[in-house]
């Protein structure tokens, strides 16, 4: 089953647990990559690579297993210092950890709307942290799981945090838009991919049937693969490349959402 353009690879994959994100891993893994397991705890993190093992014949040196809860961005921090100290060449970060905004509005300990947080400031600052083992050889790139729910979307630049107009489906588009949009940031090359209405936990927020987790990931890990060639910023449906909202091709739009995204991690430029 091995690739030999994954054999030599070193993927990061954010909510690799289950879901998407789990088929994922398994599929780079299959193919000879070694994958960074990332889940909120310890304990599922394990659980994952230990089913991997057990399920899908990986070697279990081909497995690595870190911790973060993203609704704290000191784990991010330290997840990301983690990464960087371990494995200072990384091919690939896949930002997939995700979930679907609560239906009362919710803030973190860190003051930022959850999903929004989640969804996409901790991959921000993740990103922004490992800047310097993606970037260590040519041709590391980053790969955000989006959702075709980011065309409905806005940014609410005065309100990011929503906290005057609250609504769960908005927030959690929002927090996709933004993912889709920081994937134009020329500091590492991006794309976003929208993996199709697949059987996972946010499943609700679209319909009630969609594709199998496994067949999402394959659309993932195609974008993983050095063989294929991606463009910074572009965005795919399923396995094929289409428009964005227009915010996403907007270098203002890019500019702004990263002097936000700085000043709601708390990182000063």
């Amino acid at each position: 089953m091995s690739d030999s353009t994954l054999s030599s690879r070193t993927v990061l994959v954010t909510g690799a647990t289950s879901g998407i994100g789990y088929e994922t891993a398994r599929q780079l893994a299959e193919r000879g990559a070694t994958v960074l397991l990332h889940g909120r705890t310890a304990e599922d993190t394990r659980a994952a690579a230990d089913a991997l093992i057990a399920t899908a014949g990986i070697e279990a040196d081909q497995l690595c297993t870190y911790a973060a809860d993203f609704t704290h961005l000191d784990e991010v921090d330290t997840l990301a210092h983690k990464v960087v100290a371990e494995h200072p060449h990384l091919d690939v970060l896949v930002n997939n950890a995700g979930m679907a905004a609560p239906e009362r509005h919710t803030v973190t300990a860190d003051g930022n709307e959850i999903a929004f947080q989640v969804n996409f400031l901790a991959h921000y600052l993740l990103t922004c942290l490992l800047e310097p083992a993606l970037t260590s050889d040519p041709g590391g790139r980053v790969v955000n799981v989006s959702s075709s729910l980011h065309r409905t979307a806005s940014i609410s630049w005065a309100d990011p945090n929503r906290a005057r107009r609250y609504s769960r489906l908005a927030a959690y588009a929002q927090s996709q838009l933004a993912l889709t949009v920081f994937a134009a940031d020329p500091r590492v090359t991006a794309v976003s991919v929208h993996p199709g209405v697949c059987d996972t936990a946010l499943l609700s927020l679209y319909a009630h049937e969609g594709v199998t987790p496994a067949e999402g990931a394959g659309h993932v890990v195609r974008l993983c693969d050095p063989a294929v060639e991606i463009v910074n910023g572009a965005y795919y449906d399923r396995a094929e490349r289409v428009e964005p909202a227009p915010a996403a091709r907007e270098d203002r739009t890019v500019k702004r959402l990263n002097r936000l995204a700085d000043l709601l991690v708390g990182r000063t430029a």
